[in-house]
């Protein structure tokens, strides 16, 4: 599936995610599905926004997560750099066998998910709350089946 596709297909769900729950309000609901490219430079997160990023890599999806509107280096950054925080897609990538092959290190990591990965985002008004993000992370998680979520014992 072309990422044109996914793009319209991941809108479609987000909307019907809103409907669900808030069907009474869903004309008010404010949200964004932004592709951000291959390659792609990220952006921070908008005053007053939450987030859901995905990376993808061919037609795989490698991540996607949700951040709260305080969590602006998460967002933009820490994916990159496997030295920024405790788990993230540097690390993961780093840290997979099958990746060995691109011969990659904490130096040129970065700039491969930048060069070489999709990157979609949703940005949802944080009026919202933290649940309905989490709701929409998850229906999203469960239908792309990213490589790096989740534990391999879980597996």
């Amino acid at each position: 599936m072309n990422i044109k596709n996914r793009e319209k297909e991941i809108e479609e769900i987000v909307n019907g995610v809103f409907k669900i729950i808030d069907k009474d309000n869903i004309d008010e609901i404010k949200y964004d599905v932004i592709s951000r490219g291959c390659p792609h430079e990220p952006k921070g997160l908008p005053k007053n926004k939450m987030g859901i990023y995905m990376f993808i890599y061919g037609d795989r999806f490698l991540k996607i997560g949700r951040v709260g509107n305080k969590s602006n280096a998460r967002f933009v950054s820490q994916h990159y750099n496997p030295n920024s925080s405790k788990s993230n897609l540097a690390k993961s990538i780093l840290k997979d066998e099958d990746m060995k092959d691109f011969n990659l290190d904490e130096k040129s990591v970065g700039k491969w998910i930048k060069d070489e990965c999709f990157r979609i985002d949703i940005l949802v008004d944080d009026s919202l709350g933290i649940r309905a993000l989490s709701v929409i992370e998850s229906i999203l998680q469960y239908k792309y089946k990213p490589i790096y979520e989740g534990f391999k014992s879980q597996r």
